[in-house]
């Protein structure tokens, strides 16, 4: 790929990704009430009904990840990406006409099985950057990613002030808008040389977990990340809910605060992950960001008053680390003709975290915002989410390090039978 035709890319991938998550920023704040009126539940039957569907969504999503990733690497990065925009389209126009709780879970259904885009991005970022330069550029989605979800949350507050279903009306215009830009500015970014054949033996998660077997020290990578990612679930599964049950915020309030945190997010990843690894490298790095997760994740279990949930927001500017460069130390174990693959086990295990996820955290939370509960305790979610934020910690720490300059890396001839 040249200079230029990698820079239209790269924008394609950042302007995707900052998209993505502004359609989820902009239903996180009326997704709690919409489900309350349609189902006619009170808020800690929402609770576990939005478990249910976050359940659907990983099971789906654990399932399609290493397909989606398998077959980027076979057909390249552009077909896979406008075929899941389209996918996703399909399902805001569905989430914006649904009535009824099974239409609410089909549209989490499609977006399990669309929602590769980030599994797919980050591969197409790999294909377009040295290895060094990896976490960086990784901040740099990751950024996109928390400026979306300034923008996403404040803009469907104040959609949802104007009714329940504009903001999905709003992700299907966004997300039909990012299909047309990445039809026209975005050349495939995986060279033809660096293609290989579809195999189903890997694109399945039996298969996926023996070519992760392959590469010593790539399980404990992807176990890393599962456990991270079960702890950093409570914020999607719970933050709207706790937010109400805790203090009583409206959809407009809701989305200011996810607008605030997505604000820290974006900044610190643009700001100070590059400089941070390059200074400390990307285990310590992420160590970092893992303290300052598990720091916040107590705060908000104890918090009483909305002024001290805004303070304790702090603690995502080391917290944003985390994610880049646990996807850079990942990648890094990889060679060119894997990066999709990779990306795809990333995908199941995030996939894995977000079926545990729910059947843990919204039922503790569903629990102890009940009237059953011997007392009630909203941040009961975030006690879970602490101790898998611990147990990834503690894991990091005693991880096999990775491949340096010329070393070993999986490849997918190296696949285990």
């Amino acid at each position: 790929m040249t200079g230029r035709t990698k820079r239209p890319s790269i924008y394609f991938v950042l302007v995707t990704i900052f998209i993505d998550a502004m359609c989820y920023g902009l239903s996180g704040p009326v997704l709690p009430r919409l489900i309350m009126d349609i189902g006619k539940v009170d808020l800690s039957h929402a609770i576990a009904i939005a478990g249910w569907m976050t359940l659907a969504f990983a099971s789906l999503q654990f399932l399609m990840g290493p397909v989606i990733g398998n077959l980027s690497d076979r057909f390249g990065r552009r077909p896979i990406l406008l075929v899941a925009l389209t996918g996703l389209v399909i399902n805001f126009i569905l989430l914006s006409v649904a009535h009824s709780l099974p239409l609410l879970f089909l549209g989490q259904m499609l977006s399990g099985v669309f929602g590769g885009t980030i599994g797919t991005c980050q591969a197409a970022i790999a294909d377009m950057t040295p290895k060094e330069e990896r976490a960086h550029s990784f901040s740099l989605m990751g950024a996109a990613f928390g400026f979306g979800f300034i923008v996403g949350p404040a803009l469907g507050g104040l959609l949802g002030e104007f009714g329940q279903r504009m903001p999905f009306i709003a992700a299907a215009c966004l997300t039909f808008a990012s299909l047309i830009f990445g039809w026209f500015a975005f050349p495939d970014t995986l060279r033809p040389e660096d293609r290989r054949p579809f195999d189903w033996r890997r694109a399945n998660p039996l298969g996926a977990w023996k070519a992760m077997r392959a590469m010593p020290g790539m399980g404990a990578v992807i176990l890393v990340i599962m456990l991270w990612n079960i702890a950093g679930a409570v914020y999607p599964l719970t933050w709207p809910y706790f937010g109400i049950a805790r203090f009583g915020w409206s959809n407009g309030m809701i989305g200011l605060s996810l607008a605030v945190v997505g604000m820290i997010t974006a900044t610190s990843q643009t700001l100070l992950t590059g400089r941070l690894v390059r200074r400390y490298g990307e285990r310590r790095a992420a160590t970092f960001g893992m303290m300052g997760g598990l720091a916040t994740f107590l705060g908000y279990a104890f918090v009483t008053e909305s002024w001290m949930a805004f303070a304790i927001m702090i603690g995502f500017v080391p917290q944003s680390l985390t994610g880049p460069t646990l996807t850079a130390i990942l990648s890094n174990r990889a060679g060119p003709d894997a990066q999709g693959e990779v990306q795809g086990l990333a995908a199941m295990a995030q996939g894995i975290g977000g079926i545990v996820a729910p059947l843990l955290i919204n039922p503790t939370m569903a629990y102890f915002t009940s009237p059953a509960a011997p007392f009630r305790f909203a941040g009961a979610g975030f006690i879970v989410a602490s101790i898998f934020a611990l147990a990834a910690l503690g894991r990091l720490m005693t991880l096999p390090r990775g491949p340096q300059g010329g070393g070993r890396r999986f490849s997918p001839g190296q696949i285990v039978h």
